[in-house]
């Protein structure tokens, strides 16, 4: 019997099929984070059912379609699952090489911003506007080139064996190329969003084992800024007026304080249970503004009650615990950066997202990752989930 014979002929190795590749325990299927897949998939859908009951009756906002928001949303999330894909298929280490290309696009979009292309919505010139009314907001997307980039920096020489800990000068190089974008972000200017990189700062520094007289430095430094910044007159009268709201509810409640008031009077009429999806009083008497964004954790207050609330804890609960089991069994450093990165900007922005519907934190425009509407949001959370994935799959099998 020939070789050929032979092989063809069941004796030999056999080549494996596609379903045998896809489904076999070194395959990326296999090796991916299932949990963090699904809890994602699963507050989006939970997003797409609020965002529908927000804006179903608004006319004013809906071109008279009830379900114009629902649809794009449903694009978006589609389009965002594709981008994770993507990113898995290049992986974290193939996109490390290409950062300073990504970190100069996303800044250049920034820049144009604040350029007669950029748009003002809600006081705040953060968006891009790409004509035939679709807007982009750069600042998302920066939340990842600046990941990527400080963990690039920070864990070059660390990776390579020539250093245990990132040197100083190392640290500074890499806080240099955060602070770019932080400063062109607040000019625009968008508070939400700079908090939300300020944490990222902080944690990535922290997962690269840096000194904590960085951490501590930049603390000191961020409150004396602030203080600065108030006492110069540097912010505008709406963002003023946001942070009285938050320090005195009973401030104004008709004007300043009203969205938060409303937002708290949704969230407590909904009791335990909620009064039924699609039948909340203050989310179809349109009570609330930005319901259908920064404001759609009311929805589910209100519609879905303490259950449905809670729900969506657990499911961010879940996404961020399995991000730390990622990063923990991480073995390099510019993965467990990375990961930690991602995990400080989901668990923020999300406490400040549900935080100033409950009076807790102040209003700063920041949407509920997965489940609030906007397209910008969602491609940019769920190429986040891309780079986990990507560290969870090419990391070594255990024997």
């Amino acid at each position: 019997m020939s070789a050929r014979t032979f092989a063809l002929g069941g004796y030999g190795p056999r080549r494996r099929s596609a379903w045998d590749r896809l489904t076999a325990r070194d395959s990326i299927v296999w090796r991916m984070d299932w949990m963090i897949l699904l809890s994602g998939v699963a507050l989006a859908v939970i997003g797409s059912l609020l965002v529908y009951s927000a804006t179903r009756n608004r006319t004013e906002l809906n071109q008279g379609d009830p379900q114009y928001f629902l649809v794009r949303h449903v694009i978006s999330l589609g389009i965002g699952i594709a981008l994770m894909i993507g990113t898995v298929w290049l992986g974290h280490r193939r996109l490390r090489s290409v950062v300073p290309v990504l970190y100069g696009i996303t800044v250049l979009l920034a820049v144009c911003v604040l350029t007669p292309l950029g748009a003002t919505i809600n006081g705040s010139r953060a968006w891009l506007n790409l004509g035939g009314g679709f807007t982009v907001q750069p600042a998302e997307f920066i939340k990842i080139t600046v990941i990527l980039g400080m963990a690039m920096l920070l864990a070059a020489k660390v990776d390579a064996g020539d250093r245990e800990h990132p040197d100083h000068r190392t640290v500074l190089h890499a806080l240099a190329m955060a602070a770019l974008p932080i400063a062109i972000i607040l000019m625009m200017p968008d508070l939400g969003s700079v908090m939300v990189l300020v944490i990222i700062v902080l944690a990535v520094l922290l997962a690269s084992g840096a000194s904590n007289r960085w951490i501590i430095g930049l603390c000191l430094a961020g409150a004396g800024g602030a203080v600065l910044v108030w006492t110069l007159g540097l912010l505008d009268e709406y963002q003023i007026n946001r942070f009285a709201a938050f320090a005195n509810p009973a401030l104004d409640p008709a004007g300043v304080g009203y969205n938060t008031n409303q937002a708290r009077i949704a969230i407590g009429s909904g009791g335990l249970t909620g009064k039924g999806l699609f039948e909340g009083t203050q989310t179809t008497g349109q009570f609330v503004p930005e319901q259908q964004t920064d404001f759609v954790f009311t929805v589910a207050g209100e519609e879905l009650g303490f259950v449905g609330g809670g729900l969506i804890l657990v499911l961010l609960g879940i996404l961020i615990w399995r991000a730390c089991r990622i990063a923990r069994e991480s073995t390099e450093l510019y993965s467990t950066i990375v990961a930690a990165g991602v995990i400080a900007w989901f668990a923020f922005q999300a406490f400040e997202n549900i935080g100033m519907t409950l009076g807790i934190m102040p209003v700063a425009g920041l949407p509920l990752p997965f489940v609030s509407y906007g397209g910008t949001s969602m491609f940019a959370v769920w190429i986040a989930v891309g780079l986990l994935q990507s560290i969870r799959t090419q990391r070594p099998i255990a024997a």
